[in-house]
């Protein structure tokens, strides 16, 4: 029953986002084509366009793959769908676990989507250079590799998106146990979760920075931090959205064990 429950999340929420996919990757190869024809301000002009037209598509995938899976969520459990929803015999635990496998996989294609959409639009022999001339040889010296800091920040980035996600989730949680305004109680516990959240984020950096002087750098100078310290920037990172995922995860789950109030 669950691969049935995701295999419906993925579908809803790919009739819409696969516009954004196809219109990403689109702009990009016009991008590349357009700008790679030379002497032609018109047509560099023409690629810039689409350059930016796929920026603005990447930006978009984000938001609306978040978007969607909270309207989804919305709707699946607080909605027209929700008399169905909570009829299937079926733990509310596993419910909310579809909806998080569903968080994850659409995530993750979005991210690999604009991946390729990057490489399409900046690949080149000049980067490729660049990379191997001023970035590997730094990398060297400090004992790092450029394939482990690409996967450390994609990691970071995933985990921040689906911190994100699942505070929106919190959010409609706790709003929907509210007998009015439950939308707009949604948003204001989602933003004062997440801030919270990114406050204690701040703090342990801060205490890090008294135990490391050189982290606390990162509080009182505007200079660019060394790799070590970036890497252990990065690192903090990673564990404490990683620990908090999971916290707010249970935490998510019990509250949706009390029970529902369904619209």
């Amino acid at each position: 029953m669950l691969k049935k429950l995701i295999k419906y999340d993925i579908k809803s929420i790919l009739k819409f986002l696969s516009i954004f996919y196809i219109l990403v990757l689109t702009f990009s190869i016009l991008s590349r084509i357009f700008l790679n024809i030379e002497n032609s301000l018109l047509f560099n002009i023409i690629g810039q366009i689409f350059n930016g037209a796929s920026i603005a598509m990447m930006i978009n995938i984000i938001i609306n793959n978040l978007m969607r899976l909270w309207v989804l969520f919305k709707q699946n459990f607080y909605g027209d769908e929700s008399y169905l929803t909570h009829t299937l015999p079926i733990e509310k635990k596993t419910l909310y676990l579809s909806k998080i496998i569903t968080s994850v996989l659409t995530n993750f294609l979005s991210i690999i989507v604009i991946a390729i959409s990057l490489l399409i639009l900046y690949y080149s022999s000049d980067l490729l250079n660049i990379i191997k001339t001023t970035i590997l040889p730094l990398l060297e010296v400090n004992n790092l590799s450029l394939t482990g800091i690409i996967i450390f920040l994609i990691v970071l980035i995933f985990l921040e998106l689906a911190n994100i996600l699942q505070v929106g989730y919190t959010g409609i949680i706790l709003g929907h146990r509210k007998n009015q305004n439950k939308v707009l109680y949604s948003i204001i516990f989602s933003f004062v979760i997440y801030t919270i959240m990114q406050l204690i984020l701040l703090l342990i950096m801060f205490i890090f920075a008294l135990i490391n002087k050189d982290f606390m750098n990162i509080f009182i100078t505007n200079e660019i931090v060394n790799i070590d310290i970036f890497k252990t920037l990065v690192i903090l990172s990673i564990s404490f959205y990683s620990i908090v995922l999971i916290c707010i995860g249970c935490i998510n789950i019990k509250l949706f064990n009390k029970g529902v109030n369904v619209e």
